[in-house]
């Protein structure tokens, strides 16, 4: 079976003094919504490199979508095969 399948991914940063914030929303073609949330906080001594805020918050959020996502695959499987079924991150 060959399938190919679209999920929209929007991405919004916001930079206020020396903290970045980062917002991801996922949602799946079955309409599924999964969200994450990451920031960065710039030591007061560091440079004003903005980007690198903006990255590391991105992929702290990332990071809890892909927390979000194994969960729920392990959770899909449990039910599927009725039995505990445990994916590692």
């Amino acid at each position: 079976m060959n399938q190919t399948r679209t999920w929209d991914l929007h991405v919004h940063i916001v930079e206020k003094d020396r903290e970045t914030t980062a917002n991801i929303l996922v949602t799946t073609d079955g309409g599924t919504v999964i969200t994450g949330r990451g920031a960065a906080h710039r030591n007061p001594r560091d440079s004003d490199v903005p980007e690198i805020g903006d990255e590391l918050a991105v992929a702290r959020a990332l990071s809890q979508v892909a927390g979000k996502l194994v969960d729920a695959a392990a959770h899909r499987i449990s039910h599927t095969e009725q039995r505990t079924v445990k994916l590692g991150h």
